[in-house]
């Protein structure tokens, strides 16, 4: 004869038990601290500050271009980066449409007025060496 199945039975295999309920429920506190500190991230797009110092082309050495070249080269990627967080706010519904084109407009003409002064500062150093 089977032994007839009782409710508590159920129940008893249901439940969390020994070391492996312990592990399941750490993963589980783990992916929710994950998932809350990736929507923090996520809400701090932060425009990042233009370079301070552009080299003047008329006594600046090759070293100081090169090294101003590098840094706009490292905030054009550091901007790119502000941008595709802007991007996924606004998909995300936590910025409207109207404020992401906004500051992203703001970005990309920070960027363009640094990258067209160091350009007319490389045209001079070019003519200085030319």
């Amino acid at each position: 004869m089977t032994k007839p199945k009782r409710i508590f039975d159920n129940a008893r295999r249901a439940a969390p038990r020994g070391r492996g309920a312990e592990r399941r429920v750490i993963l589980a506190a783990v992916a929710v601290a994950y998932v809350a500190s990736m929507a923090a991230y996520a809400d701090d797009c932060v425009l990042p500050p233009a370079p301070s110092k552009i080299p003047d082309g008329a006594s600046a050495n090759e070293q100081e271009m090169v090294s101003a070249m590098q840094t706009l080269k490292q905030y054009n990627g550091d901007v790119d980066t502000y941008l595709k967080c802007l991007d996924f706010e606004q998909k995300q519904n936590r910025l409207s449409r109207t404020e992401e084109e906004r500051k992203h407009n703001e970005a990309v003409d920070a960027m363009t007025k640094i990258a067209a002064k160091f350009n007319e500062q490389v045209r001079t150093f070019k003519a200085k060496s030319g």
